[in-house]
C-alpha cells in the first residue's frame, strides 16, 4: 500500500550519489545539498593532510570554512529532525512497517553519532591555530576521517532507505510543507553562503536550472555571492 500514485518525477544524480530516488517528488534539492557535503568532506580531508603545518592563514581559513561547514549541517539535520523523520515515522507507524520504523530509528541515531566528530574536528582545528604542531595536524587528520565516514554512511543510508520510503508514502502536500520547512531554516545570513556552496563543482547548465526552478532571486544571490565565494574557498583549500 502507498499513498502517492503520481508519475515518477525525473531525479538527478551527482557524483558519489549512493542512489537516485525515483518517485512523484523531486529530490534535487536533497541531492544538492548531498553532493556539496561530499565535495567539501573530500576537500577537507586532502587539505588537512597536505596544508603545511606552518601556514597559519591557510589553517585559519580552514577553520572558518568548517565553522560554516557545521552550520549548514546543523540546519540540514535540524529540518530533517523536525520535518522529516517524525512524517516518515506516520507513515510507517500507519503502515505497520516494522522495516522503515528500524530504518527511520537508526537514521535518527546517526545523527548522534555524526555530532561528536564534527566537535572533534573543530576542537582540531582550534589546536592548529593554538599550537601547530605534527601532533596536532595527525590528531586532527584522524577526526577528519572519522567525520567523513560517519557522514558518508548517513548520507548512503539515506539515498538507498530513507529517500525511496518517502516516494512511496509521502503526498505531495506533505512534500510541500516538508520543502518549505527546509527553505525557512535557512535565513538570508546563511543563504548568502549557501547558494553558491551548494552550486560549487555542479555542471553550470544543471546548476542554472537548480536555481532557476528555485526562483530569480537565487541567480541574482548566486551572482552576487559568487565571486567572494570562490576566493574564500580558494584560500581555505589552497594545498588541497
Amino acid at each position: 500500500m502507498t499513498t502517492t500514485s503520481n508519475p515518477a518525477h525525473e531525479q538527478v544524480s551527482f557524483p558519489g550519489q549512493a542512489h537516485v530516488a525515483h518517485g512523484p517528488h523531486d529530490q534535487t534539492g536533497m541531492y544538492f545539498m548531498h553532493h556539496a557535503l561530499r565535495r567539501d568532506l573530500a576537500r577537507f580531508e586532502s587539505a588537512v593532510r597536505a596544508t603545511p603545518i606552518g601556514a597559519a592563514d591557510t589553517w585559519t581559513a580552514l577553520a572558518e570554512r568548517w565553522a560554516r561547514f557545521g552550520e549548514i549541517l546543523h540546519h540540514h539535520h535540524s529540518v530533517e529532525d523536525d520535518a522529516l523523520w517524525p512524517l516518515l515515522t506516520r507513515h510507517a507507524e500507519r503502515l505497520g512497517d516494522q522495516a522503515a520504523l528500524t530504518m527511520l530509528t537508526d537514521m535518527e541515531a546517526e545523527h548522534g553519532v555524526i555530532d561528536p566528530t564534527l566537535k572533534a574536528v573543530t576542537a582540531g582545528f582550534a589546536a592548529m591555530r593554538e599550537h601547530p604542531c605534527v601532533d596536532h595536524r595527525n590528531a586532527l587528520d584522524v577526526h577528519v576521517t572519522a567525520a567523513r565516514g560517519a557522514l558518508l554512511d548517513h548520507l548512503a543510508h539515506e539515498e538507498t532507505e530513507a529517500l525511496p520510503f518517502l516516494q512511496r508514502v509521502v503526498t505531495a502536500p506533505e512534500n510541500a510543507a516538508f520543502e518549505a520547512a527546509a527553505q525557512k531554516a535557512y535565513g538570508p545570513r546563511i543563504l548568502v553562503f549557501v547558494v553558491p556552496w551548494a552550486a560549487d563543482g555542479v555542471p553550470a547548465d544543471l546548476a542554472k536550472k537548480i536555481l532557476d526552478d528555485a526562483g530569480k532571486p537565487f541567480a541574482v544571490l548566486l551572482w552576487l555571492t559568487r565571486g567572494r565565494y570562490e576566493r574564500a574557498t580558494r584560500k581555505a583549500f589552497a594545498f588541497a
